[in-house]
């Protein structure tokens, strides 16, 4: 059986670590904060004591960081992974980066015989912890295939996007586009509503009836309505930098995105308002304007 390395133990990290080990694969992760490292020991797996030493011991390598100068560093940097893998080894790049960004991965990995799998996520926390994130994979079918075993772990879709590396983080942009449109109008559809007299409990019997009633809508009301706008898994720096991201592509690509802007811009204030707490909490900036709040009753 593979051996299996991750880099960034964050609420992700831990939620793939979790399930990696639950399928029998051995594991040994890095990350720069003790505690992470001690919480990944009590789950079963090997601490490292450097990035490149989760290299030497793995024939595939998570590497579910913050963002693209991160994972740059962990797979190019002086000690990092492409200085200690094997050849037809994997790097597996989990995080959401800027598709350029992981491209650059691509020939220096490829100089050493190591193959590059482009396989941003999405379920967020809860997907994490139980083993069922959505993946959108761009990687050649016959590396797809070596490794989907592991991909498999932490996964209940993978989605083969293409073979060129980079198509996984652009069908990722485009989704965090709606991703975020629909967050902001859901935050505004609720002020709308209670503002104008009905009761919030109303809104969410009659919205989860309808065909908007998703999943995405039930957890995002549920939620305000119970006023839980921190450690509910879905941290607003992340969202923000995602859509960051999308636009970036936007502007690339020559697209106008009139709604997606507004929502950028929507959660660029709830980040400069709450910076601790999760993609929810924007929708107390839209109550404070209107002079009203959507709780229970």
């Amino acid at each position: 059986m593979k051996r299996v390395g991750l880099v960034g133990l964050g609420d992700m990290g831990i939620g793939l670590a979790k399930n990696i080990l639950k399928h029998g694969f051995e594991l040994t992760g890095f990350d720069l904060r003790p505690e992470r490292l001690t919480m990944l020991s009590q789950l079963g797996g090997k601490p490292a004591a450097s990035i490149l030493d989760v290299a030497k011991n793995a024939d595939a390598v998570f590497v579910m960081v913050l963002n693209g100068a991160q994972a740059k560093e962990v797979v190019l940097g002086k000690d990092g992974l492409v200085a200690g893998l094997r050849p037809g080894a994997a790097v597996i790049v989990s995080a959401t980066i800027n598709p350029s960004e992981v491209r650059e991965l691509e020939a220096p990995l490829a100089a050493k015989s190591i193959h590059l799998i482009d396989t941003p996520v999405s379920g967020g926390k809860s997907g994490a912890e139980n083993g069922t994130l959505i993946l959108m994979t761009a990687a050649k079918p016959a590396v797809l295939a070596e490794f989907r075993d592991v991909l498999e772990a932490i996964s209940q879709k993978i989605f083969h996007v293409g073979d060129e590396i980079g198509l996984g983080q652009t069908v990722k942009g485009a989704l965090q586009a709606l991703i975020g449109a629909s967050f902001t109008a859901i935050f505004e559809s609720l002020v709308l509503g209670v503002k104008a007299g009905a009761k919030a409990e109303t809104l969410y019997e009659v919205f989860s009836a309808t065909g908007v009633g998703s999943p995405l809508f039930k957890n995002c009301a549920k939620l305000i309505m119970e006023r839980r706008f921190k450690d509910t898994g879905s941290q607003i720096t992340t969202i923000y930098k995602d859509l960051s991201i999308t636009m970036a592509m936007a502007k690339e690509n020559g697209v106008p995105m009139f709604t997606t802007s507004a929502a950028f811009e929507l959660f660029r204030a709830g980040l400069s308002l709450y910076p601790d707490e999760d993609n929810w909490s924007v929708i107390k900036l839209l109550e404070q304007i209107a002079g009203t709040e959507v709780k229970q009753q």
